[in-house]
């Protein structure tokens, strides 16, 4: 047989192009981008709302709530309003709501659906239908069943919309859930409520029962489609799809289903065994890419180093292919251990005067213009701060540009100590000033005062935005940067008050393309962080590739390398970082200086995720287990290492 090796292959997923549906126990669609995944279901609405409005008939949907089908909902508004679909004909049932949850709270499920969809379209009021979280609890037994009678009168689901939590779970269905189970008050897992902070301010605020439709409610749909986007999905993605059914994995109860699909983009697939390790489903389309994912697998499966790995090795792991082509196991650990070892470079900007044959930067400038774009005000040093560190004291032209205010992650009381510290100088000085006055009464007031559901008012938001950009500024002084290289850019999509943000506009692409073209970088680094799509890492990210497509036509833009690193959760699979910069011991100590800066995200961070270490101590973690593999696979070792990926466009 012959392998087909693609030489600098940039596809990140290669394996995805190699399902043989093996594995999985429920049908699955793979789309390279969630909105492809929203429009197909979009569509296949669309078409199912026409046919019933042929004949006459409502088209009854079960609709979710949460991150995964916001772009679904965009899609039925975008058909809505420019293809002329109605829901005139539609019938809709939500899956939950929290409870107790009044109808107008902002985390309120009642405001998301109208939020996203129902103010947007044709649709009868009298048709939406969503869990009453408003209810006297001895009220609420009596309203399930009811609900469920309404389902039932209008001949059942035809079409249900989910998504999945970490938990497994569908609906606010959660481990332990029974097959039986109808719609019904439910108590929620420790883990869904960390994962619903976010909406709510801190944990303690998100309520501890919900309403949702039960197992037997969702299965009784003639069609389901779940989404899964991100990272953050990918374990109880597998879990799901090849795992054993079991009520401690209430999705799993869908490999039951006989017509069920699953749609998920490359983060959320990347534990599918057909992704990870398609060699063990079958014959593969072997690439470069593959061939190298395939080898530093059996290197860290077997704790060999690569140039240790034997024929018997591969042929005893489901690798006998790659060994038929090579001949021998050595030729081939050769080609992937050069291949790792060109990837380490202690001079990211490129080293001058040296060939850069076999560097992942070119030698040329010597000294390069370089653009680091944080999404939130720490995501520069916490993510690449040794880098970042390096470029400066190889005497690179480095800026950094902050592209949200991040004034939602900052804790009241430390507003209110910001605030009382205004008040209090001026007092000291002998300034007079009743707007100062007033403002610091206002903020204060508010504060003490405050509802989880209020949203910050302009002046305490204003004033949480100007305690972060501070704390970056003090961080990019630290790495050697003076004013003229430090961007702020307060995107305008972030300036909402709250966790939920507007769409991207013109004007937040703008700010990026103008500082793009001021500075006509040679390098860019930006977030490459994916874990949710629908997160500002991820906002960020597609700005930045927005302004990238809106200045191709100048001179810059071809001699340019996008850099993406990966913030304080995750980092790059060992087979697909093109640049791991090591790190000293020393340079490790200064970059934690530097994320001690950021002094209102240490300790206890409004958003700390369900990770419980502090930023730092994440970043120096993910830092030594980069390079521990590093080592593991047979390369030097090192104190740690930052990693990166190349973004290639089109047209470079």
């Amino acid at each position: 047989m012959s392998l087909r090796v693609q030489e600098g292959s940039q596809e990140i997923s290669s394996a995805l192009k190699y399902m043989l549906k093996k594995f999985e126990k429920v049908p699955i669609k793979l789309c390279e981008h969630p909105e492809e995944g929203a429009i197909h279901i979009a569509r296949y609405i669309a078409l199912a709302i026409r046919q019933k409005q042929q004949d006459n008939q409502y088209l009854v949907l079960g609709l979710a709530t949460g991150s995964s089908p916001i772009k679904v909902y965009n899609e039925l508004v975008r058909m809505h309003r420019e293809e002329g679909l109605s829901f005139k004909n539609v019938v809709t049932f939500n899956l939950d709501e929290y409870f107790p949850m009044k109808p107008d709270a902002h985390q309120s499920y009642v405001r998301f659906m109208h939020e996203y969809l129902f103010d947007h379209i044709d649709i009868d009021p009298s048709n939406i239908h969503i869990p009453n979280g408003d209810l006297a609890i001895e009220k609420v037994e009596q309203f399930c069943s009811d609900y469920e009678k309404k389902i039932q009168l209008f001949g059942g689901l035809d079409i249900q919309i989910l998504g999945i939590g970490r938990t497994g779970h569908i609906g606010f269905n959660e481990p332990g859930s029974w097959l039986s189970s109808r719609t019904r008050l439910v108590k929620l897992d420790h883990v869904t409520r960390v994962d619903a902070a976010k909406d709510f301010g801190k944990e303690e605020n998100v309520p501890y029962r919900a309403i949702t439709m039960g197992i037997q409610t969702i299965l009784s749909a003639k069609q389901i489609f779940i989404m899964a986007w991100g990272s953050h999905k990918a374990e109880i993605v597998r879990e799901a799809i090849e795992g054993e059914v079991s009520e401690m994995v209430p999705a799993t109860y869908l490999q039951g289903h006989a017509n069920v699909k699953f749609y998920l983009d490359p983060s959320a697939a990347a534990e599918l065994t057909q992704v990870k390790t398609p060699w063990l489903a079958g014959i593969c389309n072997w690439d470069d890419a593959l061939i190298a994912k395939a080898v530093i697998w059996l290197s860290l499966r077997l704790q060999k180093p690569i140039l240790k790995l034997l024929d018997e090795d591969y042929i005893n792991n489901g690798l006998s292919e790659l060994i038929a082509e090579y001949n021998t196991a050595y030729s081939l650990n050769i080609r992937i251990f050069n291949k790792l070892q060109h990837t380490i470079s202690g001079w990211p900007g490129g080293k001058p005067n040296a060939s850069d044959a076999n560097r992942p930067e070119r030698a040329e400038p010597a000294r390069k213009r370089v653009i680091i774009f944080s999404p939130h005000p720490d995501d520069d040093v916490i993510s690449m701060g040794g880098t970042f560190l390096r470029l400066v004291e190889q005497g690179h032209d480095v800026h950094v540009a902050y592209q949200v205010s991040g004034n939602i992650a900052v804790h009241d009381v430390d507003a209110w100590r910001y605030a009382q510290f205004l008040g209090d100088y001026a007092d000291a000085m002998g300034i007079k000033s009743d707007v100062l006055t007033d403002t610091v009464a206002e903020i204060s007031n508010f504060i003490k005062n405050k509802d989880h559901n209020d949203v910050d008012p302009h002046s305490l938001r204003k004033l949480k935005g100007i305690v972060r950009r501070e704390e970056a500024r003090s961080a990019a002084h630290f790495c050697g940067l003076d004013e003229a290289h430090i961007h702020f850019l307060d995107m305008p999509f972030y300036e909402t008050g709250g966790v939920r943000k507007n769409k991207l506009t013109d004007a937040d692409v703008k700010l990026i393309a103008d500082l793009l073209n001021e500075v006509k970088p040679h390098q860019v680094y930006a977030a490459g962080d994916l874990a949710d799509p629908h997160g500002t890492h991820r906002v960020c990210l597609d700005a930045i590739f927005m302004a990238f497509e809106k200045t191709r036509a100048e001179v810059w833009w071809k001699d340019c390398y996008l850099w993406l690193y990966r913030g304080a959760w995750h980092e790059w699979p060992i087979d697909e970082i093109e640049m791991a910069v090591p790190i000293s011991p020393d340079e490790l100590l200064k970059k934690r200086r530097a994320i001690f800066m950021h002094q209102s995200q240490k300790d206890h961070p409004v958003f700390p995720g369900n990770d419980k270490r502090e930023f730092w101590q994440r970043a120096e973690d993910r830092n030594r287990e980069t390079a521990h593999l590093y080592n593991v696979l047979g390369l030097a070792e090192y104190e740690a290492m930052e990693a990166f990926v190349r973004w290639k466009f089109s047209d470079q």
